[in-house]
């Protein structure tokens, strides 16, 4: 029991000192609470008061600012409109200026027309005047005349016909002098150094020319492949030309088709192209664009090949890469039988070793004779003579206008003017005009030579014609009682004048006029 009662005051105590204790601690919680609260409320007071503060400093701030741009912009605008015063004033000043000027023009121009309207005037009384002295030197010279008729017995018309006959004769004396004294003269300045400097030419460049034809022939295993090669209904053939450009020829001759066109590289392709069809088998219109795609690229490779060798076997460069391609096309050209791409070479050659004989740069020299004969890669495309058209192309890709000048002048279609000129002009006669570097047909030949005789006897006194080293030179015979020794010289003139206006022909042609006088007689 006593235990009971010792547990039961013990728990009691013990809820008591509980209760004591948490009723000291609620009062003390209680007193820090309020000291916190009071610190918050000082705190929050603080920063009232500080916000006010920063928001009366940033305003004023604001304001300063806004002062000072204000200000600013009104020093531009009073800037702006000080120069937009002075602007507008100097423009017053010189509109002021130009009607100044304006006035004083219209007062000279007014004064001019004033003295132009009085020289008018004394103009008009001097023609009259003219007109009058005119008139009074008509009657005399009327006068004179008839006396003139009247002394010579000869009308006007037959004085003036007597006239001119006997200044014909003095001139054509005259002139035939004035030319044998400058043949002369010309033969011993030049003829000595001349063929120095051409046989040099000629002998350091001896290349050889293979003949070649326009017409293109591919042989053919048996003449089998024929049939297939036209195709059923023909579909073959049309499909070939339609896609190539070329005629394809299919006649009687064993083992042989032809192909024709203008175009030299287009035939070449077409030439590609049908013995490709042929190795392969396969003919029939899918196959012939492929292999002609094929040939196509193919061929336009070589010509870039062809062109870009050229230029770095005779060392010229800088040439435009269209040239170079156009250049390279004249490999599958020819003239007379003769390649034009193997000429052209040789030309720029000749002219490099004559323009050194001559102590010249010889670099644009062979640059001119390289490219002389570039129109006649185009000129089944376009109109006009190839010298022409080449030195076009020449001038639209940058060549020099003296390279340019060359290539137009080295056939005579416009006048040489220059060393370099001249020298193309020889270089190309030289690498035609000797034997076996061209050829032509025999009738083209015949009707050359009838041509150079029908000239020459077309000319009054003229007895005979012969043709002579194959075209090159012609041999007149002429009547003595008709054609004197200062005509003759005159007459060898013309023949050639004419020949080189009407005629077409490699290298140059000499005319020789003989004129022979006998003298008969019989001893008895």
């Amino acid at each position: 029991m006593d235990t009971i009662i010792v547990v039961i005051i013990a728990i009691v105590t013990f809820v008591a000192g509980a209760l004591l204790g948490l009723l000291f601690s609620s009062k003390s919680a209680q007193g820090k609470l309020s000291l916190a609260k009071t610190e918050a409320t000082q705190i929050v007071s603080d920063a009232q008061k500080q916000a006010e503060t920063l928001k009366k400093e940033t305003l004023l701030s604001a304001k300063e600012e806004a002062l000072q741009i204000k200000r600013k912009a009104d020093d531009e605008i009073l800037k702006q409109k000080q120069s937009q015063d002075d602007e507008y004033r100097q423009r017053k000043d010189e509109i002021r200026n130009r009607e100044n000027r304006l006035s004083q023009r219209e007062e000279s121009l007014d004064r001019r027309s004033d003295s132009l309207d009085n020289r008018e005037k004394q103009l008009s009384s001097e023609a009259i005047q003219v007109e009058k002295r005119a008139n009074e030197v008509d009657g005399i010279i009327a006068k004179q005349s008839a006396e003139l008729e009247r002394v010579s017995g000869l009308t006007k018309e037959e004085a003036h016909a007597e006239l001119l006959e006997r200044v014909r004769d003095d001139v054509t004396r005259r002139s035939a002098n004035i030319i044998r004294e400058h043949e002369q003269r010309t033969r011993i300045e030049c003829d000595r150094n001349a063929r120095n400097i051409l046989s040099t030419a000629i002998q350091r460049c001896a290349s050889d020319f293979v003949g070649e034809v326009t017409l293109t022939t591919v042989h053919i295993p048996s003449d089998d492949i024929k049939g297939r090669i036209i195709g059923r209904e023909g579909r073959n053939i049309r499909t070939f030309e339609q896609m190539t450009g070329v005629n394809l020829i299919i006649d009687d001759t064993p083992e042989t088709v032809q192909l024709s066109s203008f175009d030299p590289v287009r035939r070449e392709i077409a030439r590609v192209t049908l013995e490709n069809l042929i190795a392969d088998g396969r003919i029939h219109p899918a196959r012939i664009e492929e292999l002609f795609n094929k040939a196509q690229e193919q061929v336009n490779a070589k010509v870039l090949e062809a062109g870009e060798q050229a230029c770095f076997d005779l060392e010229v460069h800088d040439l435009h890469p269209e040239l170079v391609r156009t250049l390279g096309a004249l490999k599958f050209r020819t003239s007379y039988g003769q390649n034009v791409l193997s000429h052209s070479m040789e030309v720029a050659e000749l002219c490099e070793i004559m323009a050194a004989e001559l102590g010249l740069d010889p670099s644009s020299y062979k640059r001119a004779g390289l490219l002389h004969d570039i129109g006649k890669a185009i000129d089944h495309q376009v109109e006009g003579p190839h010298a022409v058209i080449g030195a076009d192309l020449a001038r639209r890709f940058g060549e020099a206008p003296a390279i340019v000048h060359a290539i137009e002048a080295h056939h005579g279609d416009v006048d040489p003017s220059s060393v370099l000129d001249i020298l193309v002009q020889a270089a190309d006669a030289v690498s035609a005009a000797r034997p076996g570097a061209r050829r032509e047909s025999a009738e083209a030949y015949i009707k050359r030579l009838e041509k150079l005789e029908e000239i020459s006897n077309s000319h009054k006194g003229v007895e005979r014609t012969y043709a002579m080293q194959a075209g090159r030179e012609i041999r007149v015979m002429v009547k003595p009682e008709d054609v004197s020794d200062s005509e003759a010289v005159v007459l060898a003139h013309d023949i050639a004048t004419e020949i080189e206006n009407t005629m077409e022909y490699p290298g140059q042609v000499k005319v020789v006029v003989i004129r022979e006088s006998r003298a008969t007689d019989i001893a008895k």
